[in-house]
């Protein structure tokens, strides 16, 4: 478990160390970014909540013909409302490229906003933002290997502290 979730948070935390992507730290490295300094808030008032960030990308990812991966990583113990991880079942997709690129056009639709993107080896990371939620969409299904996954964290200050001490839990383990 403990490697599923370092897993989960690597995926969580790309690219976003290197200050080139907008919005600052990751809050899978217990930073906060500027977007959740305004209290995690979507332009309505209302906070964004870890149910409404899942249910926004169940919606947009099964609209693009993918399924839910039912063994998919699950979130770790105490991060539930400061994180949501859900991974596709890429394989029983038609073409999980295109229900990939569907995915991510249907949440930037939805209001999310597109940031950093990253492509290597047939593998891409895509970075959004919403509300004080940092979206890591992640598509490596390219040749025998197919894995899509959608992780998002809360990077509000009031999930810096539950961030940090997984972290040191996991480097105990």
């Amino acid at each position: 478990m403990a490697a599923a979730a370092g897993v989960v948070l690597l995926v969580a935390g790309c690219g976003s160390s290197g200050g080139s992507d907008k919005g600052g730290s990751s809050a899978a490295t217990g930073g906060s970014s500027s977007a959740g300094a305004g209290g995690g808030s979507e332009a309505g008032g209302e906070a964004l909540t870890a149910d409404a960030v899942r249910t926004e990308i169940e919606t947009a990812a099964t609209g693009a013909g993918f399924a839910q991966d039912a063994t998919g990583d699950a979130v770790p113990p105490g991060l539930e409302k400061c994180m949501v991880s859900w991974t596709a079942d890429a394989e029983k997709a038609a073409d999980p490229k295109k229900s990939y690129t569907d995915t991510v056009a249907t949440l930037g639709k939805g209001g999310w906003k597109s940031g950093q993107n990253f492509s290597q080896g047939g593998s891409t990371i895509q970075t959004l933002t919403k509300g004080g939620w940092q979206l890591k969409a992640s598509d490596h299904s390219m040749g025998a290997l197919k894995m899509v996954m959608f992780i998002a964290s809360d990077t509000s200050a009031t999930c810096e502290a539950p961030f940090k001490a997984d972290l040191e839990k996991n480097k105990k383990s």
